[in-house]
């Protein structure tokens, strides 16, 4: 696996974690790594001041 979120979109997924932080600097590697995922709409991110970014799988399947 070439980027790191990879494995860390998985581990989110799976309910192995149950929050991903993704800092500032670090939103590009993760925002490629998310669009090109098929289950992305599971995942629902809470901004918050400096540009961090907390993401958590949705519990339910609510389709929009």
């Amino acid at each position: 696996m070439g980027n790191p979120f990879e494995e860390k979109i998985a581990q989110l997924l799976s309910g192995e974690c149950s929050e991903l932080v993704v800092e500032k600097d670090d939103f590009f590697a993760f925002r490629e790594v998310w669009l090109a995922h098929p289950e992305r709409k599971k995942i629902t991110g809470e901004a918050h001041l400096g540009g961090k970014v907390i993401y958590r799988r949705q519990e339910d399947d609510v389709e929009n």
